[in-house]
């Protein structure tokens, strides 16, 4: 099956693992909350137990420096495609309004990004995300 659409998340190189994986996550968290179409049915086991939904298209993640992130933030911005933030003052909070707290006090045009949220259609996010390498 093919996708009109497509998701990436670039988080930041030089963040620890548990870091890397906290960023990943909660961007996914908002990319379904901003395109909750991309979800599919609950899974049924053998047994007919049901489980939770999840995104039925592929997601892919990449890495990069700030200055990179920061870049792939201009980008996004310009093509108008969905963007998910996450800034480094948001590991300090402990809460969703402290997060917004953070974001709103940052300096919106030098955001100390540690990961983005891309979803929109595929040539747009393919330019945004041009050049960035997959997450090791």
């Amino acid at each position: 099956m093919t996708f009109d659409t497509k998701i990436a998340y670039i988080v930041r190189d030089d963040l620890a693992v548990w870091q890397r994986l906290n960023v990943a996550t909660f961007l996914a968290t908002g990319i379904a909350s901003a395109a909750p179409e991309i979800l599919g049915k609950p899974y049924i086991d053998s047994l007919g137990r049901a489980y939770g939904n999840m995104s039925g298209q592929p997601m892919l993640i990449f890495e990069a420096d700030l200055e990179k992130l920061q870049a792939v933030h201009r980008k996004a911005l310009e093509r108008e495609v969905t963007i998910i933030p996450y800034i480094h003052a948001m590991f300090s909070t402990g809460y969703d309004e402290a997060n917004r707290e953070v974001f709103m006090a940052a300096d919106a045009d030098n955001l100390d990004l540690v990961g983005l949220g891309i979803r929109g259609p595929k040539k747009a996010v393919d330019k945004v995300i041009k050049g960035l390498a997959l997450h090791k």
